[in-house]
């Protein structure tokens, strides 16, 4: 049971937060790219950093959960939170086959989708542009699919009585 317990992680719903956001931030090649580029799907946007080791952990999923929903339901978008030259950044992102997209930001306490107190942390923003979930610490794409399922079941909008995700 303790093993378990150890793989369990928690999205908290963002009920407050339940109207459609918005932001633009530069991607590697400096092209500015918005959060409502993305409309119509669940946007898995994932702040990290190139020196935090947990974040490094959950990049192959991230890369898996993005390749396999991009075309349907799901995109994940990375936020590069930490400040780096541009050129390692680029090496970086390339030597983790990082295949969603990218963007970069200097840290801020807090940003367009709300708090960063800590990395990596996830948000989870609905079809309809809302953020519903926020994570700190590290997520699957399991963990990411359940919750992504059990609020399409729900409504996407509506806030869960409980957030747990198994992972």
């Amino acid at each position: 049971m303790r093993f378990v317990l150890l793989f369990v992680g928690f999205f908290v719903p963002a009920a407050v937060m339940a109207e459609p956001v918005d932001f633009s931030l530069p991607d590697l090649d400096g092209k500015q790219r918005s959060l409502s580029e993305f409309r119509g799907k669940w946007v898995i946007v994932n702040y990290w950093a190139t020196w935090c080791p947990p974040c490094l952990e959950e990049i192959p999923d991230l890369v898996d959960f993005h390749d396999r929903h991009k075309d349907d339901d799901a995109v994940v978008i990375g936020i590069n939170y930490e400040e780096v030259n541009q050129e390692y950044l680029r090496e970086f992102v390339e030597s983790h086959f990082m295949t969603y997209p990218v963007l970069r930001m200097e840290p801020v306490p807090v940003t367009e989708l709300g708090p960063v107190l800590g990395l990596p942390t996830t948000y989870i923003i609905s079809p309809e542009g809302e953020r519903i979930a926020r994570q700190e610490g590290p997520v699957t794409g399991a963990a990411i699919e359940a919750y992504i399922e059990r609020k399409q079941q729900q409504g996407a909008g509506m806030p869960a009585d409980s957030a747990a995700v198994t992972r």
